[in-house]
């Protein structure tokens, strides 16, 4: 599989990994209940298998583009924030977004 669908599937699992991880925080106990949930398990296994995709990624591709790469999750979990949790997606979010995918823009013109 070509490198840059490796770092595609990181970041995906990595914003799935951010998604079960919150709703297990929801849904879970207090204390280490909270982290003995399947929930937070399933989380941090598909934490696990989002850091594997990237370290294949990262095998064929430059880190300096790699790395900040993965900030497009941030938008793409904003989004899912706002959609499955009510969360607030202000005018200020959405300006961040734009900073953040200008940024990718620019650095993968250079």
């Amino acid at each position: 599989m070509p490198p840059y669908l490796w770092l595609g599937l990181a970041i995906l699992l990595g914003v799935a990994g951010q998604v079960v991880l919150k709703t297990g925080a929801e849904n879970s106990g207090e204390g280490l209940a909270q982290f003995l949930s399947p929930w937070t398990i399933g989380g941090f296994g598909i934490y696990f298998l989002a850091a594997i995709t990237y370290i294949v990624a990262i095998k064929k591709l430059p880190v300096s583009l790699a790395y900040p790469s993965v900030s497009i999750s941030y938008g793409i979990v904003a989004i899912l924030a706002h959609l499955l949790w009510r969360e607030p997606l202000t005018w200020h979010h959405w300006a961040g977004l734009l900073l953040i995918g200008s940024g990718i823009f620019v650095m993968f013109r250079a």
